[in-house]
């Protein structure tokens, strides 16, 4: 059980193929080559109920079955039937611009976010998750205190994940999500209703609702969520006032130049309209593709 565990977290958070612990599966098929283990592992990737409701896109679930037939096959285990039949059934299924993705939380909880699965879609690279987004919400459960009954605003929230899994773990007050671009807004609105929110009519105002199997465990503290349209070139005074937030975050904003300054004007404005409170925490996490980006960053934030 404790390796099926560990694959079916693998599997379902999975960014690419070959993280997935496959030298670890295929000693245990030699030593154990009955079907059980094998069928013990498709119970919880492919067949895992979250897959099954929210499925992975079909070439993932595709070249995921066709490696754990090679390894199966390698191991020269047990046949399995239903290995091959799952396989026949996706083969079947057309190829679709979007996916579902399910990360599983430490708390047992799950985060469903309906994805793109390209990674530039509607002109813009907001409708996947960036690994900076799941490194930032893993740090954000582990340190729960600096979120807890305060009020949050994330900048660049994209589709949610990192949002999504602060408001299950880390029990905000507030938490405002903000993005510009219509269609990750639109997204980021869905992906929000998937995890057992409901968007109230006519409002940017999120309240949280248990809806069904999509609100299992939801015993953390509701917060007052709001989805905000966020543009840091033209952002207003009065946008700001409103905000008020006592921590801010941010996964992945760092990746052009162009946009350097205007995120730390946002910081720089955030930080004076307080009424006379302490100035917001920051917390940003980024992968560094370009050296020189990240040196302006640092200069930018020095300065």
């Amino acid at each position: 059980p404790e390796l099926g565990l560990r694959f079916q977290r693998s599997f379902l958070a999975a960014r690419q193929l070959r993280s997935f612990p496959w030298p670890e599966l295929e000693e245990n098929l030699r030593t154990s080559p009955d079907s059980s283990l094998l069928g013990d592992i498709l119970q919880k990737t492919i067949l895992h109920p979250l897959c099954i409701k929210y499925p992975p896109s079909t070439k993932y679930r595709r070249c995921f079955l066709t490696e754990l037939i090679k390894k199966h096959e390698s191991a020269a285990a047990e046949p399995l039937d239903e290995l091959y039949d799952t396989l026949a059934d996706i083969l079947n299924e057309e190829e679709s611009t979007h996916c579902y993705k399910n990360y599983l939380l430490p708390t047992g909880e799950s985060v469903t976010l309906s994805e793109s699965v390209a990674i530039i879609s509607g002109g813009t690279t907001g409708l996947v998750t960036w690994d900076a987004a799941l490194h930032l919400a893993e740090w954000a459960t582990e340190n729960s205190a600096v979120f807890s009954n305060r009020t949050v605003l994330e900048l660049g929230s994209g589709i949610g994940f990192t949002g999504i899994a602060i408001c299950k773990t880390c029990n905000p007050k507030t938490y405002i999500f903000s993005d510009y671009h219509p269609c990750v807004l639109k997204q980021l609105t869905e992906n929000i209703r998937l995890n057992g929110f409901v968007l109230e009519p006519e409002t940017t105002h999120i309240q949280t609702e248990p809806q069904g199997q999509e609100a299992e465990a939801t015993n953390y503290q509701k917060p007052k969520l709001i989805v905000a349209e966020l543009d840091w070139g033209s952002v207003t005074e009065k946008q700001l006032l409103d905000l008020q937030p006592d921590v801010i975050v941010a996964a992945d904003v760092v990746y052009d130049p162009d946009i350097i300054l205007a995120l730390i004007g946002m910081l720089q404005k955030l930080s004076t309209f307080r009424a006379g409170r302490k100035p917001p925490e920051v917390y940003i996490a980024f992968t560094i593709r370009n050296p020189d980006t990240y040196h302006l960053f640092q200069a930018e934030l020095g300065r």
